[in-house]
């Protein structure tokens, strides 16, 4: 490894350890801790991470009936391999209720769709916890530029939450180097070129080489209303 690869992996260790010590301060001895993941690379980093201080930790995944078949496989696979807590968190309609009441919604009012599929889900299955870990990163979009490592998050019904990000300041480079360094396997969707990864309907290749969510929503929004607070 040349003088230059080694600088870039201490740099990413020393995230990684930083991370390390943030999330022992906050979780060891903490109650009714989850995290929320989409089985994405940075998900599956923080996963991991927090997994070192809580093993049973609670891993909340949205089914929204629309993702990829490829996602839904991967996340049966790591699943049953690592030995986790999943939770699969479910609007209160099917896809074919809310398309026959609706329409397609992704395609007319994704918000709406977000909102329903998403939002409200994900909204209600948090009340049962006092502790949020995201895989959240600043680099992801320009929305996320302000993120902070620890923030407090007030759900509609009043209930606050001590939500966590510990890789907030990480690179997509150091996402990488971590789950590579760190045997961590990663979605097989990254092959085919994709960089942000949701629902199949809303998420395509990037149209921007310089944002790496430019796939998604077709352009039209670049979040889906979930960690909009504060941002």
């Amino acid at each position: 490894m040349s003088a230059a690869g080694v600088d870039v992996r201490a740099e990413m260790e020393a995230r990684a350890e930083a991370a390390r010590g943030f999330l022992r301060e906050k979780l060891e001895g903490a109650a009714d801790v989850c995290v929320t993941c989409s089985f994405q690379a940075e998900d599956m980093v923080v996963l991991q991470l927090v997994r070192e201080f809580v093993p049973d930790v609670p891993v909340i995944f949205l089914e929204t009936g629309y993702h990829f078949a490829e996602t839904i496989a991967y996340r049966d696979r790591m699943t049953a391999e690592w030995g986790l807590k999943l939770i699969n968190v479910e609007s209160e309609q099917s896809v074919a209720e809310q398309e026959a009441e609706f329409g397609i919604l992704n395609q007319t009012a994704p918000d709406r769709c977000c909102a329903m599929r998403k939002v409200g889900p994900l909204f209600r299955a948090l009340e049962g916890y006092r502790v949020w870990v995201t895989g959240l990163r600043r680099q992801q979009s320009k929305s996320r530029a302000n993120l902070q490592v620890e923030e407090s998050f007030a759900l509609p019904s009043g209930h606050v939450l001590d939500k966590l990000n510990p890789l907030a300041e990480w690179t997509t480079r150091d996402v990488w180097q971590y789950a590579e360094a760190h045997g961590i396997p990663l979605l097989p969707l990254y092959e085919r070129g994709y960089v942000s990864i949701g629902c199949e309907p809303c998420t395509s290749l990037p149209t921007d080489p310089n944002d790496p969510r430019s796939g998604r929503w077709g352009g039209q929004k670049l979040e889906c209303g979930i960690h909009l607070q504060g941002q």
